[in-house]
């Protein structure tokens, strides 16, 4: 028992290939900003894509997880949210590839994680952030957040004089502090739509997640599961400039499914590679520039 984390399984020991590799992609496409931590990564995740018995030995994913927890406190408390996911990702394929039943233990593992994951989003949008339940978030984000400027001008309306006035507008002052002339602040009807949509849309979506992994489902909560999991890649990505969680899920999502399961499998490689061209291509900036007179 004790050999088998040093050890490369057995050609039959169940976790796909392909699961493996698109996390060895997604450590390479998103690598660690440390520079005594992000070699060792970037030569763990190319020889795992290159050598077959190096993706399948436990001890590189348990390597990898370590490695993964070095620079979550080495940057603490600053680290991006999916890599926490990243490193109990890593960590859960290691203990897998030690298993008796690995596709079963990694297929478990995926859906806990992914409950979790979605069950504490929903708690702190839903509970504990007042000001994500009322709008005021999206709201906020959508006109200030320079990487949703594209989006709030294709679809809520605004144009480019009214976003950078209600940029200033909203630009905090010191304390105390008040403007002799305050510009006017102008938000469209269809910036409202568009920010309730994105605000209740994403939270009952996620909330379905959360129960779908985390109760035990028959073959209809199965399917329902696997299609809420790639819409939320679909539908949010597209916009979300957080590429990294996009690639986990479908990834996590890919590894629940069985080995007769060739369409849906396929189709998780696709959400895959659709969020690698969210992330890559700024089709909101084409669609705009091809809209605008």
């Amino acid at each position: 028992m004790w050999t088998r984390p040093v050890q490369a399984p057995r050609d039959d020991v169940g976790v796909p290939d392909s699961v493996l590799q698109l996390t060895a992609i997604i450590l390479l496409l998103r690598p660690f900003d440390i520079w005594w931590v992000s070699p060792f990564v970037l030569g763990a995740a190319c020889l795992s894509l290159i050598v077959r018995s190096v993706r399948r030995s436990a001890i590189t994913w348990l390597a990898l997880a370590t490695l993964a927890g070095v620079r979550i406190v080495a940057v603490w408390p600053l680290a991006d949210n999916h890599i926490y996911l990243l490193a109990y990702w890593c960590l859960a394929i290691g203990l897998a590839l030690g298993a008796p039943a690995p596709l079963a233990t990694l297929a478990a593992s995926s859906r806990w994680l992914l409950g979790a994951a979605f069950a504490m989003a929903v708690l702190w949008k839903a509970v504990l952030s007042a000001d994500y339940v009322d709008g005021r978030f999206f709201r906020v984000m959508l006109l200030t957040d320079v990487r949703f400027a594209d989006a709030s001008l294709l679809f809520g309306g605004v144009t480019p004089d009214q976003m950078e006035q209600n940029r200033e507008f909203l630009e905090p002052l010191p304390e105390g502090a008040e403007l002799l002339s305050p510009p006017p602040f102008v938000e469209p009807r269809r910036l409202r739509v568009f920010a309730t949509v994105g605000t209740w849309g994403g939270l009952t979506l996620e909330a379905v997640i959360a129960v779908l992994c985390l109760s035990p489902v028959g073959r209809i909560g199965e399917v329902a599961r696997h299609s809420a999991l790639m819409l939320f890649c679909i539908t949010t990505y597209a916009l979300a400039p957080v590429a990294g969680f996009g690639w986990l899920i479908a990834t996590m999502g890919l590894a629940q499914c069985r080995w007769d399961q060739r369409a849906l499998r396929a189709a998780y490689i696709t959400v895959f590679l659709l969020v690698l061209v969210y992330a890559e291509v700024p089709w909101t900036g084409v669609l705009l520039d091809w809209t605008l007179p």
